[in-house]
């Protein structure tokens, strides 16, 4: 089945290429072994047919990537205005050079698809620079997961921005998504404490939680501020273990798509997806179901303001476990 998928995905992706109606291509390089997958640009149906490969191990958002991409394409498309203008200055009659037309095909899964809605909704991508192939979740060729069900990080299996819909899948619900967060929410404040100073010890601030984060896109961080404490390395206790990862689920409240990269990447294991459930879960309970980047209109609780809003008080009093901390 995933040689097929393959060979389907690399035909779409060729005739695209050939027909001009995208200049280049992102999905999914071949490594060494089977699992040793790596999202990549494909610019010929060469490379196409010798390395791209679709399959359970194809894990990776592709979202993020189109951040610097259709930037980069929008920075040609301007530089080309500015010479134009500059060229009509020196010479009212100069011919305008033909502005850069160029887009790029790529592959969402659906929870990629929550994603780059997102992101569009944020103004991080130009729409017009994409061409979007909605593509199965890699989860339903994982064996280990019966037909039906997603894997842990799965909402649903629905796409929500695309161009072509290559393989259409049934919503699936996930009823166990919030499991691990309530096991958490159930144990005493010292205990959560203990579990994620256990957690945060093993961190070493390697940032890719971060760079692979579809909603982290600032154009500069505030954990690369050299002027602040908060781009060193190494931690010199408990608390800076925890303020990198604390901040960062904060930064992304409200948007983030529970697309479960940041534990994917994570070179220690640490199951980071855990805090921004739980921001998910309690924006859930407070405001009202919401998915982010489930579609364009909807604004996020967090950017809008009702009067029925939670208060602090509420959220303090809402906390079973209030009574023993004190």
């Amino acid at each position: 089945m995933q040689k097929e998928l393959t060979a389907d995905l690399v035909k779409i992706a060729k005739e695209k290429l050939a027909s001009g109606q995208v200049q280049s291509v992102i999905g999914w390089r071949k490594g060494l072994f089977d699992e040793d997958i790596t999202p990549s640009v494909f610019t010929s149906a060469e490379d196409l047919e010798k390395n791209f490969v679709f399959n359970k191990f194809c894990k990776a958002n592709l979202s993020k990537y189109l951040v610097k991409y259709t930037r980069g394409i929008e920075i040609k498309k301007s530089t080309t205005r500015v010479n134009n203008a500059m060229a009509k200055q020196r010479d009212p009659n100069a011919q305008d050079a033909p502005i850069p037309q160029e887009k790029v095909l790529v592959f969402m899964k659906p929870g990629d698809s929550h994603s780059f809605t997102q992101l569009l909704k944020e103004n991080r991508i130009t729409r017009d620079d994409v061409y979007v192939v909605a593509v199965p979740c890699a989860c339903t060729m994982d064996e280990s997961i019966p037909e039906g069900q997603g894997c842990d990080h799965c909402n649903n299996k629905k796409h929500v921005t695309y161009d072509e819909m290559f393989m259409e899948q049934k919503t699936v619900e996930n009823p166990a998504r919030f499991a691990e967060v309530e096991k958490l929410e159930h144990m005493s404040a010292n205990e959560r404490d203990a579990f994620w100073k256990n957690e945060f010890s093993r961190c070493i601030r390697c940032n890719a939680c971060r760079d692979v984060c579809p909603a982290c896109t600032c154009e500069k961080c505030v954990f690369d501020n050299t002027l602040m404490y908060t781009s060193q390395k190494v931690a010199v206790n408990d608390f800076e273990e925890s303020l990198y990862h604390i901040i960062r689920a904060w930064h992304v409240a409200g948007r983030c798509t529970d697309c479960g990269e940041c534990s994917r990447v994570c070179p220690e294991h640490i199951p980071l997806h855990l805090l921004n459930r739980k921001f998910v879960k309690d924006i859930n309970e407070l405001y009202g179901d919401y998915i982010a980047g489930s579609d364009m209109e909807t604004k996020p609780p967090m950017l809008t303001y009702q009067f029925n809003d939670a208060e602090a008080s509420i959220v303090y009093d809402r906390d079973p476990n209030k009574k023993e901390a004190e």
